[in-house]
């Protein structure tokens, strides 16, 4: 066998090893939308981030808000209520904002989840909280938060918030 050949094989053994897939961590999240038996039902604006340890936003998550116009004007005019998430985030965001805003959801549970190769990129290690937060027309508004440290190191870790108007369960588990 020549020098090239040899040389050849040995370059194409050496990166197969090398490209081995490297995992991303991940926050897998469910928000639950629980059924209300309301004479007026409409569905809830969602708002999901991450707060750091200063409860400063770290990272805005999704945002489900009415995107179309109707007789009572676009929804980005109902957004303040979601309380929390306007004072400390909202208010500065333009919306939309690709990848985070969509639509309301309906009675139902709903998948996210988000990798350290997307919207987590900027997390730094640390301790952070998981908050939504739901306000609805002719409804009340509830805030849920769940610990958790970022990244996860070794096994996964999970947690759980129980609303008790408009939001079901929400679960977050980290993935290292």
């Amino acid at each position: 066998m020549s020098k090239i050949a040899v040389h050849t094989t040995l370059t194409i053994a050496l990166s197969g090893l090398l490209a081995t897939p490297a995992y991303a961590a991940t926050l897998d999240i469910n928000v639950e939308i629980p059924k209300l038996n309301v004479a007026e039902y409409h569905r809830p604006y969602v708002a999901v981030w991450i707060e750091g340890a200063d409860q400063k936003v770290a990272a805005n998550l999704s945002v489900w808000y009415q995107q179309t116009s109707n007789s009572e004007g676009h929804g980005t005019k109902w957004l303040p209520d979601l309380r929390q998430w306007w004072r400390k985030s909202g208010r500065s965001l333009k919306v939309p904002v690709d990848g985070v805003t969509g639509p309301t959801k309906p009675v139902g549970k709903h998948a996210l989840s988000f990798s350290d190769k997307q919207h987590l990129a900027k997390l730094a290690p640390g301790q952070y909280t998981l908050v939504v937060e739901a306000a609805r027309e002719v409804g009340g508004r509830e805030l849920l938060k769940i610990p958790f440290t970022w990244p996860a190191k070794g096994a996964p870790q999970s947690g759980k918030a129980q609303g008790a108007t408009e939001l079901g369960s929400v679960t977050l588990t980290v993935k290292p």
